[in-house]
């Protein structure tokens, strides 16, 4: 059986983090889950480990969808394995948000991008070379040392309004304090977004990116749904989160990356919400997204998605077929535990992250080799089943030598498919 988790690690909200109602209602169980990130050494740790509850509630008030069992930062992110400079995909996308917003406020040598939770630095890096200060805030001390060694300077702190003061008394006040991946990870969002105006110039902007609750409904994206992620924003509750600290939404943009995701510009002055802004609000209300009652079909399609899946991986083996994982993510954690795949099904995964090869991911045991063991004569398996899905197309792409000599994929989400 899992081990408990220390009562010390958690704790459970009664109320919600964006508008402070307690009319919360569950919407779906992902089970008692390990952490996404919280990788073995060794199978002499496999009956320590911890799981906890992972659970989304839908706010009745504001309609955020979020979790209410908030494990210890601390535990968390001190010390971090995955990191944004190993996928292609990201180091592009990484390049366009630079060039994007030196151009959207034309920033200059002069000027001061601040990234709170900057993870290894590639993004910063970017913004370096366009000869624009940075300025790095990351908790976890690993990614920090890597950052500051790559020549970025950071701090390895969580970000706080008290922070926020000093760093701008030390360095001058931010052009644009940039937030990806980061906003929907902190339980008070909105102090973190006071921090963040605290921290930024009056001609400045925020810019807070994060996945998008109506690609996650859509595409029965289930697997982004792990501790790390507590919040998952509509534009209408983004807006309600901002106008509690002063911020207007200056504007918005709709990613693909990481499966879905928005990119909201904050301005501390008060001109009110963009029209882009104010169009996919009266959007979401058309399509009823933050209702409970589209909450409820998520869940039903949830389940759906998870018995597709594991029908195709049943199958396979019966025939005899050799499967393995491409990726090690933290969504893929969450999918192989909810769906109950272990190495009876999926042999081992495998990853370009040198942090994890040689690890065991967390729940589910799975051995992570390198890339270079699919072409092992003794490895080669028959299927791939793509964890890292929002990376399909560069997978793909890279493994063509593999797809080449009669080997297929699996795509998981939104229902299991072979490619």
């Amino acid at each position: 059986m899992p081990g408990e988790a220390i009562a010390a690690e958690i704790v459970h909200r009664h109320t919600c983090r964006v508008c402070d109602s307690s009319e919360l209602e569950p919407i779906l169980s992902l089970g008692p889950t390990p952490l996404a990130n919280a990788f073995l050494r060794s199978p002499d740790e496999f009956a320590a480990e911890r799981w906890y509850p992972l659970d989304l509630y839908c706010c009745g008030l504001c309609g955020l969808l979020q979790l209410l069992d908030v494990v210890n930062p601390e535990v968390l992110f001190r010390h971090y394995l995955y990191v944004t400079g190993t996928s292609t995909t990201q180091a592009a996308h990484n390049r366009r948000y630079a060039e994007s917003l030196v151009a959207r406020l034309g920033l200059g040598e002069r000027d001061l991008v601040a990234e709170v939770a900057s993870n290894d630095g590639s993004l910063l890096r970017c913004f370096a070379a366009h000869g624009i200060r940075t300025l790095g805030i990351e908790p976890a001390q690993n990614l920090a040392a890597e950052s500051a060694a790559s020549g970025v300077e950071t701090v390895s702190e969580f970000f706080t309004f008290d922070l926020a003061r000093r760093l701008r008394a030390d360095h001058g006040p931010a052009r644009a304090v940039v937030a990806n991946n980061v906003l929907a990870h902190v339980d008070d969002p909105r102090g973190f977004l006071a921090g963040c105006r605290e921290l930024l110039a009056a001609d400045g902007l925020i810019a807070v990116e994060m996945p998008y609750v109506g690609d996650l409904v859509e595409s029965v994206e289930y697997d982004t749904v792990y501790h790390e992620h507590l919040s998952y924003f509509s534009i209408a509750s983004l807006l309600r989160l901002a106008e509690a600290v002063n911020l207007s939404a200056a504007g918005l943009e709709r990613l693909p990356v990481h499966g879905g995701s928005l990119r909201l510009y904050l301005s501390p002055s008060a001109g009110g919400h963009a029209p882009e802004v104010r169009a996919l609000e009266a959007e979401e209300r058309r399509a009823g997204l933050a209702s409970a009652e589209r909450y409820r079909q998520f869940a039903a399609d949830v389940e759906e998605s998870r018995k597709a899946l594991v029908d195709v991986l049943e199958r396979l083996a019966a025939e005899g077929r050799e499967v393995a994982g491409y990726g090690a993510p933290a969504k893929g954690n969450t999918l192989l535990n909810f769906c109950r795949i272990d190495t009876r099904l999926l042999r081992y995964t495998v990853d370009k992250n040198p942090r994890k090869v040689g690890l065991f991911t967390p729940g589910a045991h799975l051995p992570v080799r390198d890339v270079s063991a699919l072409s092992a004569a003794e490895t080669k398996p028959d299927y791939l089943l793509i964890l890292a899905w929002n990376l399909a197309e560069e997978i793909m792409q890279q493994q063509r030598a593999y797809r080449d000599r009669g080997g297929r994929f699996i795509i998981p989400v939104p229902r299991a498919r072979v490619i």
